[in-house]
């Protein structure tokens, strides 16, 4: 451990460069910069259907086999991790594949190991969770905002490593994904929720403060891939200027991360309905009805 001024400080591990991740060949560092591919809602709809059938085999294989898979999603405010996640499980049994999105801790989690309120969520065999933010609270909201001390933040990095590869050692797989995205395009889509009653609930406080901080969010940001983004557990960089390009290529890369097979069943034949001439049928007038909804002009 190092030392300077006095303090202890953390040293990066097992930090990655571009030449070291499979995920980032020589030459195209800069392809997540270049020109956005423009698609019809036509055209995402037809691709995002395609992906979500490959969801569905995935979820299968998943039960089948007693996988246990973790998804973390992080990132800036804003940046579609939401929607990212309603398209992966909208086709998808809540059984099997569930999202985790927890509030602020309550005084008695404050006074827990760090970890304890996530790990009660980690899956069981045949499971997949998805983390609407994370343990990763701690080195960007926490941090910035000033919920937790210094001294905190750098045992957070001493300590996520090792509880990660924990989980990879105990035979989960862990994906993590950091959505950005530019100050340009999340304005506008801030601008979007205050202007619009039904997705104003999703501009919270925090949301508001963090365009006042982007500088230290930024610097949190880089300092928690210093520690983290690791040759066990990388960080997966989605770029979500394009939300729906967004969610087809972390989708794509989420299945790419867990090899699976199609396990489709055999086509199913609906058996007839079982015929009773002796069953009557109660009065309609003796249940209570939910009335039909009526226009108001008509």
């Amino acid at each position: 451990m190092a030392k300077h001024n006095g303090k202890s400080e953390v040293k990066p591990k097992d930090r990655k460069t571009a030449k070291e991740d499979p995920e980032v060949k020589p030459g195209q560092a800069s392809a997540a910069s270049s020109a956005p591919v423009k698609l019809s809602t036509k055209e995402y709809e037809k691709e995002l259907e395609k992906l979500q059938v490959e969801l569905v085999k995935m979820q299968g294989w998943i039960k089948e086999k007693g996988l246990k898979v973790v998804v973390l999603f992080e990132g800036w405010d804003a940046a579609g991790k939401g929607g990212t996640i309603k398209r992966i499980t909208e086709k998808l049994n809540p059984r099997i594949v569930r999202i985790v999105a927890l509030a602020t801790p309550t005084e008695r989690e404050k006074t827990q190991w760090y970890f304890q309120r996530y790990v009660q969520h980690l899956p069981a065999a045949g499971e997949m969770v998805l983390f609407d933010r994370s343990w990763y609270n701690r080195a960007g909201v926490e941090r910035v905002m000033g919920f937790c001390t210094e001294e905190e933040v750098n045992e957070f990095f001493r300590t996520v490593p090792e509880f990660e590869n924990m989980l990879i050692r105990s035979g989960i797989i862990l994906i993590k994904y950091w959505f950005s995205v530019s100050n340009a395009e999340q304005e506008r889509r801030f601008q979007a929720r205050i202007n619009d009653i039904t997705r104003r609930w999703k501009l919270s406080p925090m949301d508001l403060a963090s365009r006042t901080k982007w500088v230290e969010y930024s610097r949190a940001k880089d300092e928690m891939f210093r520690y983290t983004d690791t040759k066990q557990s990388p960080w997966y960089v989605v770029n979500s200027d394009n939300k729906e390009l967004a969610r087809l290529s972390c989708i794509k890369h989420l299945l790419s991360k867990v090899p699976y097979e199609d396990l489709t069943p055999e086509p199913i034949v609906l058996p007839p309905r079982q015929a009773d001439d002796s069953y009557v049928r109660p009065p309609m007038s003796t249940q209570t009805f939910v009335p039909e909804y009526r226009l108001k002009d008509r």
